[in-house]
Formats: structure tokens, sequence, C-alpha cells
């Protein structure tokens, strides 16, 4: 996307990505963030997927296993100097970023569904294990080197160790053999130069054998180190030179190990770094409920429920509730026109819209419904607010003007336009005729355009182009306050003098200026007025039936539910008596065969009548078998009165359509031009001025017209 840096700057872009770089774990990351800019749409939507892939990460249990990292820029150009050393702490970092690598290449693939990006990244880096090895076999969990490192070293540690027992031990016995004499002084000893040594009285140094290494600031103390531990403490220290020259000499060959593994290093150095911007903005998109909606390749934007991420921040933190936006941009309905009163909400419509679309081609989630649609503009351009310039002496309107100069030339149909406050700054009527110009030359170019004005031949001029629509910041004409809806279909009011009386205008002052305004714009201004009211109070009055209805609906079909589960429970509790019942006849039966048995009665005459049981079971089984054809014939029955209903409703459909025929041959006979009529649902009366061959019918309702289908309209 082309795009100017005031833009930018307009849309509040460089104080969005302020926002995020916080998330990140690394600076250059953070600094990386600050610098976004929009990509090309493939590119833009790769980074969305894996974006949105992350963000799943945070609501369900499987965490990526992607934690604070250190970069290793300078490691990886120093490590390329011949004969050059790593210090520990270089190796510690190489190690890390390498198991990173490893987790994560053993972490996506079990979840591949859920990160299919993510890992289509991870999986094709070359991971070396040698890399851990070889710094495991150096260093020990505490980052030092180990003794085994080499036999040298372990020799000359073992060394080091024995020497330092051997001072410990041979200063101890001089310490108590001179304890016995007053040679010491009270402190008996003392440290210097990392060294135990003997606080001797100075009056006494010639008879203590050893090396002196200092005295006490008044000098009656002199620091003697016994003769017993100098040719050890010799020792000692060129045992430590030699140590720390077998380290040096361990770590460059350890580097010139690892710098053969340079490229891979570089190329988990890059990915981590990517993998960091993904995070941060998984984070941002957490905290402002950020989503991907649906990516058109064909021109079409359906914002619903839209948010400016960092009002939605601001009020968030003042806890201050915020009005999300919802409008729709397509090749037919390229531009929308935003009228209202000021501080309405018109600017934050305009900014939201523009800072979104930034958000989405910069690959990062943005706060919209996930029914929403967005798609890719090759260039954004704003005028939006006071650009007056003090530096090149221009005005107000001067400046908008070059401003809109450079626009006219760039403009395509690729374009998205956010024009603030449309040929205001100039004569009204003069900077408006300037306006329409300019508005039907965007519209020629095909430009997607969203504008907002106080002109109302600017709304009047949007309802005669076919893919232009008007819109409006809904005001609360009884209690003075915007509602901070954008209401889309509708110009608005500027609600001039009622703004002024509600900001304790005189109302002496208020009727002296309406006397001043012609007649007829007052009464467009009021015909506006009431008819975006009477249009809210419908949709209000819409919104609320069909809730009813639904909740209504829904109350039915859980009473039908519930009524069919009792029907079938009766029946099974029925059907369950009658078996228990007859079980217990049938059981009954066979005791009296037994009691007649021990009674005496023949085997044979006892058998007879078992078998007579048996008959009648038998007779019994089958005409239940009967009554299930029944059942099943009264189910074919059921069904076969069910289609006959569907062919009922059928015709009732194509009965519906010969009504809907004759309604419109009836209108066809009553509407013509100057029959009196008004919208569906409004109060507000018209005559018909003009009939379109579209079905379009122009309305002169006495101080404007406007453009309806003839479908909306009824007869007075």
């Amino acid at each position: 996307m082309h795009i100017q840096k005031e833009d930018l700057n307009e849309l509040e872009f460089p104080e969005l990505l302020a926002e995020i770089s916080p998330f990140a774990f690394s600076k250059k990351t953070a600094a990386k963030i600050a610098a976004i800019r929009p990509f090309d749409i493939d590119e833009a939507e790769l980074s969305l997927k894996k974006v949105a892939e992350y963000l799943s990460s945070f609501e369900s249990d499987n965490a990526i296993p992607f934690s604070e990292f250190e970069d290793i820029d300078a490691e990886l150009k120093l490590m390329l100097i011949e004969n050059f050393r790593l210090d520990n702490a270089a190796f510690l970092k190489i190690k890390s970023l390498t198991e990173q690598i490893a987790r994560l290449q053993k972490f996506y693939p079990a979840y591949e569904d859920l990160f299919l990006h993510l890992n289509n990244d991870v999986k094709d880096l070359e991971y070396r294990k040698e890399i851990v090895d070889k710094i495991d076999k150096v260093f020990n969990r505490f980052g030092e080197v180990k003794s085994d490192s080499s036999p040298v070293l372990k020799t000359l540690r073992a060394d080091i160790s024995h020497a330092k027992k051997t001072i410990q031990e041979n200063f101890n016995r001089a310490l108590t053999a001179l304890s016995s004499t007053d040679f010491l002084d009270d402190i008996r000893e003392s440290i210097v130069d990392d060294q135990r040594v003997l606080a001797v009285k100075s009056g006494y140094k010639k008879r203590v054998p050893g090396r002196v290494l200092g005295l006490s600031k008044t000098g009656s103390i002199t620091y003697i180190q016994p003769e017993s531990v100098v040719k050890h403490q010799f020792k000692l220290r060129e045992d430590i030179e030699e140590e720390k020259k077998e380290v040096d000499k361990i770590l460059r060959k350890l580097t010139f190990e690892i710098s053969e593994f340079q490229p891979q290093l570089y190329s988990y150095q890059k990915y981590i770094f990517d993998l960091d911007v993904t995070r941060a903005k998984a984070k941002f998109a957490e905290k402002i409920g950020g989503i991907l909606p649906k990516i058109n390749r064909h021109r079409t934007m359906r914002l619903i429920n839209a948010f400016h991420p960092l009002l939605l921040i601001r009020n968030q933190v003042e806890k201050k509730k915020i009005f999300p936006q919802t409008l729709t941009l397509t090749e037919q309905n390229r531009i929308l026109c935003i009228s209202g009163p000021n501080a309405g909400g018109k600017s934050i419509t305009l900014k939201t819209v523009g800072l979104l679309q930034l958000m989405i081609q910069s690959g990062i989630l943005v706060p919209v419904h996930p029914r929403s649609e967005m798609f890719f503009f090759d260039k954004l351009m704003t005028d939006i607010g006071d650009n007056q310039s003090i530096e090149n002496h221009l005005s107000t309107y001067s400046s908008r003007l070059k401003k809109m100069s450079k626009i006219i030339r760039e403009a395509d149909a690729k374009t998205l336009l956010l024009i603030d406050e449309f040929g205001t700054g100039s004569d009204p009527e003069l900077g408006g005729a300037l306006a329409e110009a300019f508005l039907e030359f965007f519209y020629d170019k095909k430009s997607f355009s969203i504008i907002t004005t106080h002109y109302t031949n600017i709304k009047l001029v949007i309802e005669q182009l076919p893919n232009a629509q008007n819109a409006a910041m809904l005001f609360d004409e009884h209690s003075l306050e915007p509602l901070y809806k954008l209401e889309v279909g509708q110009a608005g009011s500027s609600f001039t003098f009622e703004v002024a009386e509600k900001n304790k205008i005189p109302k002496f002052i208020i009727e002296s200026a309406k006397k001043k305004v012609e007649h007829d714009i007052i009464n467009l201004d009021k015909t506006i007025v009431k008819l975006q009211q009477e249009k809210f109070e419908v949709e209000k009055l819409k919104t609320d039936l069909t809730e009813k209805r639904d909740s209504t609906q829904n109350k039915k079909e859980n009473l039908e539910k519930l009524n069919e589960q009792l029907e079938q429970k009766l029946f099974n509790f029925q059907k369950l008596y009658e078996d228990e019942h007859r079980k217990l006849q049938f059981g009954n039966k066979i005791e009296a065969f037994i009691d007649s048995y021990v009674k005496g009665k023949s085997r044979k005459l006892v058998v007879a009548d078992f078998v007579k049981i048996l008959e009648q079971e038998k007779f019994r089984k089958l005409g239940a078998d009967k009554d299930e054809n029944k059942k099943l014939q009264i189910v074919k029955r059921k069904i076969t009165q069910q289609l006959k209903k569907v062919d009922v409703r059928e015709k009732i459909v194509e009965t519906n359509e010969k009504l809907e025929d004759k309604r419109q041959k009836e209108r066809a006979v009553w509407m013509k031009v100057g029959q009196r009529v008004r919208i569906k649902g409004s109060a507000s009366v018209g005559t018909i001025d003009k009939i379109e061959k579209n079905g379009k019918v122009s309305v002169n309702y006495g101080s404007f017209k406007t453009q309806i289908s003839g479908d909306e309209l009824e007869r007075i």
C-alpha cells in the first residue's frame, strides 16, 4: 500500500504501533514493530493467519513454548573473525536460542491443525543438535567451563585446589604457633591482595619469618605472609595464570567449532525475531479483542461493530463506554457521506475505518465482529483535521486545497479516500460548489470514499448518485445528546440551533439567527430531523418486534418438545405397567398349575392346560404384530397428510405471488406523477415528481427531493 507519512500520523498509526511494541521480548523487535508499514495482500494475509494462530494458543491449554530470549547479532558477526574468542555468556545465549528452536520443532507437529502456518516456518529450519552438545561438553549448568574440558585444565585445577588447601593448612599452623607469643596484634590476621596475612606488631616483624605485604595506616602493624606459605602462594599464582590460558584456548577452539554453524544460527535468530513480532501482535489482539475477518479478493468491505482500537484502550482505562460502528462499502456502494452534529462521532468513524485498514494490511488483527469482511487497497489518502501551515504561511483552506490537489492527481479505483469536513473553509455556497465538483470527480474515478459534511447540496448530490449513500450520526432531538451511532441510508442534520441551545446560547440570539437563514433551509433541516427520528423509532420498534417474535417462537418450540417428551414418557410407563401386569398374571397361572399338580391332578391334564396358555400367548403375540402393522399404516397416513399440507403451502405461495402481481398492476394504475404518497411506516407526505424505468421514484417533499423504490410507497 502507498501511504504518506502525514496520512499515517493523521490516522494515529505510530501511536498504535507504540501500543504493540511493549509486548516484544527484544528491544530490536520493538524497533522493528515501530517501523511496520502495510504489506502486499499475500504477505499480510500470511502474517494475519500466523497472528490468529498464536492468539488461539492463549485461549487454549496449548501454550506455545516460546519465552524471553537474548539476540546474538553481535556474536554472529564476531565468531567469523579469525582466532576470536566468545565469552561464557555468548555461548549460553547461543545454546538457549538453539534449544528454543528444538522445542518449537517438537511442539508444532503435535498440533499441526491448530498451528499450520507457524509450523511451516519452523519446520524448514535446519536444527543442529551438535551446537548444544558442543557447548554442554565445555560448560556446566552454571555457565562455568568444566574441569574435564581438557586433560591439562583438569590437572591445573587439581593443582590449584591442592595449593589452596596447603596454603590454608600452613597458615593456620603458623597462626597457632604465634598465638602463644606477644608478636601478633589483637586482630591476629588480615587480608591483603586476596591473601591471608599475619597482623604482626611492627616491633617484632624481624622475629617472624615470611614476606612483608604491607603496613597499617599508623605503621604499628606489619602484614606478613608466613614463610611456609610463600612458595605455595607463588605456585598457586602460576597455576591460575596457566588455567586462564587453558580456558582461553578451549573457548577459542569452541568459538571456531560453533562458527561453522553460523548460517543455521543466523536463520534461528531471524525466525525468533519474526516470531517475537507475531507474539507481540497476538498479545495486542488479545488486549483489544482483535480477530481475523474474512479477507476478500473482490472489493467488498463490511465492518460490523468496528471499534477504534486506541479509543477502546483509553476508554477501558477510564471505564468509559465506547460505541462501535457498522458500515459497508462495495463496488455498487463506493461512497459514504456522513452528516450530523459536531462531536457526534463523524471524525472518529473516519479514523476507525482508516486505522483498521492500515492494521489489516500490516498483519494486525482488528477489533470487529467475526462476520466482518475487508479487502486491500493500493492507496490510502486522508484529509482529516486542521492542516494550517505556519511555516508555509498557508491558511487552513489553502492547505486543504493543496492536499486535495494531490489527492485528485493520484486517486484511482484502488484508492480509499477519507476526507473530513468535505469542502469547508471558504464561502459556504462557493465552497459547497467546489466540494460538489470534487465529489463528482472521485465518483467518476470509481474511488472508494468516506466523507463527512455539513453541506446540504452534498447530501442531495449523494442521493442522486446510484453508487453513493448518505449516512447520519444519530442525535436525540429531545435530550439534545449525540447517540454516537451511525445510521446508513439517511442524511443527517447538523442540529446547529439545537446544539447552540444545549450550550446555553440565549434563545433570542437563536431566533434572530433563524430569521436570517432562508426559510427553505430551515424547513429542510427540520424535515431531515423528523425523518431521521421517525426512522430511528421505526427501526427500534422493528427490532423489539423481531426479538419478541423470536422469543415467542423459541418458547413455543420448547413447549412442543416438552409435550412430546411427556407423552413419550406416559406411553412408556403405560407399556411397562401392562407388561408387568401380564407377567404377574402368567406367574399366578404357573403357581396354580404347581398347586394342582401337588394336590394330585394328573400330569396329562396339567400339561394340557399349560399348552392352552401357550396357544393364547402365541395368539397374543401375533395380534401385537398386527397392531404394529396398524401403527405403521397410521404413520404412513400422517406422512401423506403432511405432504398434502406442503402442497397446500405451495398453493398459498402461488396465491401470494398472484396477489403480489395484482398489487403491482394496481400500483401501476395509481402511481403517476402528481400522486401524493408516503414511505411505509412514515408520517411524512410527498408528491411523485418522476418515475424511473428501474422502478425508482423521485418524491418531492416540498423543501427537498429523494429517490426510493416504488415498492416502499403507499398512496394517500
